[in-house]
């Protein structure tokens, strides 16, 4: 297949490391073909991580409560308060569950629910200060939360983070950006906070030392225009952190495809694999700041989520031991840990597990 100069010149300007601007990465998305963005994502991928090793981490997704008050388009999890089929974890099956994790070798819980329209600061801390008992790391609650969290507790961002940290909670999940362009938002998330907000929470955490993940669910309402907006602003944030001199706030970068059935986007049509390596591959070559890139199988499978290592993937995310927010929309692939190992083997590369801040567990 042919390739147009110009896709040519933005793949090789990625490849010497030159950064690329928001009128690169649109060309990338509306010209480019998967050969050309693998090509180009995977240079960048050994520039950054030269040893044939890619990571994983062996984790447990704990949701604790499903009740929230934001009502996303996209989500089939959550349920209204009063409903039937809302809960919220007691300490004893919380405990339970961690018990589980530490028992198959895992190291963290990534801790999220719904925001739920009473529990303030008090109720947060008291299951933080429980869980640290078990002496296990916790990545925890979203942007969107912990601003839910301030409000309700009438207490600043600054402060409220302080206090969840002085709880235990150790790193925060990248969750609830969705595309971080209001238009979008309005449209699929109208009660959830806007970009700004979602990008203060990261700037704060960053500021007061934590380190966070970022991400991206694609394939709505948005545009090719979008995804770079959104990518953009990720790279401003890492931009500030690293110029504090705390190696940059943000450690990873995931992205993933809108899981639609049995949301209220179910008729929009799905993307696939084609789509996802893509963005996986436009981001890998824009985000030159974030180091690590994690390939989303929990969304794209087991074929698709081995392709992301050639298109700019370094890492394959979590064991995932449990997880139900993109199952109740329909996402139900499933890895365990051999199983990840063979995947990563089968493609030439050295398996091997990590902690939340991407070090390599011996």
């Amino acid at each position: 297949m042919l390739t147009s100069t110009p896709v040519r010149e933005v793949v090789e300007k990625a490849k010497s490391g030159e950064r690329l601007t928001d009128e690169n990465a649109l060309l990338l998305f509306e010209r480019a073909n998967l050969i050309d963005l693998g090509e180009g994502a995977d240079a960048v991928r050994w520039r950054l991580h030269s040893e044939p090793v890619v990571t994983y981490i062996v984790d447990r997704n704990v949701n604790y409560t499903n009740t929230c008050i934001t009502y996303c388009k996209f989500c089939a999890f959550y349920r209204p308060p009063g409903h039937p089929e809302e809960y919220t974890l007691t300490q004893e099956q919380l405990g339970q569950k961690i018990r589980e994790t530490k028992a198959a070798g895992g190291v963290q819980i990534l801790l999220q629910g719904g925001h739920h329209p009473y529990y303030k600061i008090e109720w947060y801390e008291e299951m933080l200060r429980f869980m640290k008992t078990f002496d296990i790391h916790v990545h925890g609650f979203s942007p969107s939360e912990i601003t839910h969290i301030a409000q309700l507790s009438k207490l600043t961002l600054a402060e409220t983070i302080r206090r969840l940290r002085s709880a235990g909670l150790d790193t925060i999940p990248g969750g609830g950006a969705e595309i971080l362009v209001d238009r979008v938002r309005r449209e699929i998330s109208p009660l959830k906070l806007m970009t700004d907000g979602w990008l203060e929470v990261m700037r704060e955490a960053h500021a007061q030392g934590m380190k966070t993940t970022c991400t991206m669910m694609y394939g709505h309402v948005e545009t090719y225009a979008d995804r770079v907006e959104h990518l953009r602003r990720l790279r401003e944030v890492q931009d500030e952190s690293l110029a504090r001199g705390n190696g940059g706030g943000f450690t990873a970068f995931i992205c993933w495809s809108l899981q639609a059935p049995n949301t209220e986007l179910a008729h929009l049509p799905p993307t696939g694999g084609h789509e996802y390596l893509k963005t996986l591959a436009v981001a890998r070559m824009y985000l030159d700041n974030i180091p690590n890139l994690q390939s989303s199988w929990v969304t794209q499978g087991e074929k698709i989520g081995q392709m992301a290592l050639k298109y700019g993937a370094n890492d394959m995310g979590s064991t995932m031991m449990e997880e139900n927010v993109v199952s109740q929309a329909g996402a139900t692939f499933r890895m365990p840990e051999p199983v990840i190992a063979r995947v990563i083997r089968d493609f030439g590369y050295v398996p091997k597990r990590r902690d939340c801040y991407y070090r390599v567990l011996e």
